[in-house]
């Protein structure tokens, strides 16, 4: 869709439908924002709706719309922010008095404007729209009836569709203005098997910023369904996993979320200018094996991750942080950016018009390497491949990190052997990127379902990388 198109959907939802009028948000945004170093408006309006088919019945229904603006001002480090879930002059005129008082007695100069995009990386339509909800409802019914039909053994099936659509505008006092209208689905599906008293339960979930229509074929339903059986039963045969220092082997795709927590959040800007991640003060040292390459990739067409424009306005990109192992780079919002005299990186994200953005990641992950998967697993003995994950911590300060895996299988001789019941990471990032000797070829994204956390605040995020193989690692384990 044209910017022109983004800029007439966003126009008429908060000045057509509203009583906020252009001209006089324009003045009371330039007064605001007098001697500031930088700062925006962030207009935003919202709609989701949710369905949870959850033991052959409809457990919930939810539909919800939210609209809201958030006015900062950035004064050096200080910045003043005011919002309001009401788009009134009156709303408008105390966020003004508000934000003000962070430039009382400061003189700046207002920060280069953000290069904004011509870039659409996803459709401005309603995923919304279609099917209906008697249609969700009956294709949730479908599911759940294939789910148990497909094996004897599932005793319970929870099933999800959500969708949302978001529409925000960015004002700056210079007159520039910059919309986006982002889409999000996702489909996820829960199985719980039972074998001989012993209940295990797996997981399978897909989406993106995409309207749901085209991806509720039964191609793609059944498919998750497959696999959350598949990932169920595995676990129902599953032995307690070894525990101690072992060689470890990723496989491609979620297994990601590990790269995501251990060492993504070390290279977001605030941390780094802070001087709090361990990776701070490194830029151009040597902090993972050579051949291991990271980067943050906000510009993939329908990814979870992806976006035009950052909340700030840049455009996102394609950002190198690990170049064959060295530090080359940081995920900067534009006040982190600034401090540190580099350029923003279309980093700077926000949960919603009342939260500020901060240096956030958008798709992360790592770079494909040259050798076989096969390959891979052949040059272990002794050791551990694991496949999915589930939750995790990590101290950004000391890199260190547990992550429990949800599917991991023994490596005996080179072979996949028995799944592994237990088995949690435990180690510290940059450690542990020094330990990765072999780098696959089978480069695989996320299927579309991860959430971040950082200061309380959510944003959907994509990972992935291919199979790796782990020198040496700490395994926790039950056995």
């Amino acid at each position: 869709m044209a910017a022109n198109d983004l800029m007439q959907i966003t126009d008429d939802l908060f000045f057509g439908e509203t009583d906020l009028d252009q001209s006089n948000v324009d003045q009371q945004l330039r007064n605001a924002l007098s001697g500031a170093d930088d700062g925006e408006m962030y207009l935003e309006y919202t709609k989701n709706d949710s369905v949870l088919f959850d033991d052959g019945k409809v457990k919930t229904a939810s539909y919800a719309t939210n609209q809201g603006f958030g006015l900062r001002s950035v004064a050096g480090e200080k910045q003043g922010y005011a919002h309001s879930g009401l788009l009134t002059p009156e709303a408008l005129t105390r966020a003004v008095e508000t934000v003000k008082s962070t430039t009382d007695g400061y003189s700046g100069t207002m920060d280069v404007a953000p290069s904004g995009t011509n870039q659409a990386l996803y459709t401005a339509e309603d995923p919304m729209a279609s099917p209906s909800f008697a249609n969700k409802v009956e294709l949730l019914a479908k599911i759940d009836a294939y789910a148990r039909a497909k094996d004897p053994r599932v005793v319970q099936v929870s099933a999800n569709l959500s969708t949302a659509w978001k529409a925000i505008q960015i004002r700056r006092a210079d007159g520039q203005v910059l919309p986006d209208v982002r889409p999000m689905v996702s489909i996820r599906v829960s199985v719980v098997m039972e074998k001989d008293g012993r209940r295990e339960s797996g997981s399978f979930g897909y989406g993106g910023r995409k309207l749901l229509d085209p991806e509720l074929s039964q191609e793609k339903w059944q498919h998750a369904v497959n696999e959350a059986i598949r990932m169920a039963g595995v676990n129902l045969e599953s032995v307690p996993a070894p525990a101690g220092e072992m060689t470890v082997v990723l496989g491609p795709g979620w297994p990601g979320v590990l790269l995501h927590e251990a060492v993504g959040h070390g290279l977001e800007g605030d941390f780094n200018r802070k001087g709090t991640s361990l990776y701070s003060g490194m830029m151009g040292e040597m902090v993972a094996a050579p051949g291991v390459t990271i980067v943050d990739d906000g510009t993939i067409a329908d990814r979870r991750g992806s976006l035009s424009i950052d909340d700030e306005g840049t455009a996102s990109g394609y950002n190198t942080l690990i170049e064959d192992g060295r530090l080359v780079g940081y995920m900067q919002d534009r006040l982190n950016a600034r401090l540190m005299g580099v350029r923003p990186t279309g980093n700077g994200r926000r949960e919603s018009y009342a939260h500020l953005p901060m240096p956030r990641m958008t798709n992360t992950y790592m770079l494909a390497g040259d050798r076989n998967p096969q390959e891979i697993l052949s040059s272990v003995d002794k050791g551990v491949y694991a496949v999915n994950f589930g939750g995790g911590q990590v101290d950004i300060t000391n890199g260190q990190f547990t992550f429990q895996c949800t599917e991991a299988y023994e490596i005996d001789n080179g072979k996949i052997g028995h799944p592994l019941k237990g088995a949690t990471l435990i180690g510290n990032g940059p450690e542990v990127m020094r330990q990765v000797s072999m780098v696959g070829d089978d480069l695989a994204l996320d299927e579309g379902i991860g959430v971040c956390g950082k200061n309380g605040q959510g944003v959907p995020v994509g990972l992935g990388q291919p199979t790796l193989k782990i020198d040496r690692i700490t395994v926790g384990g039950t056995a």
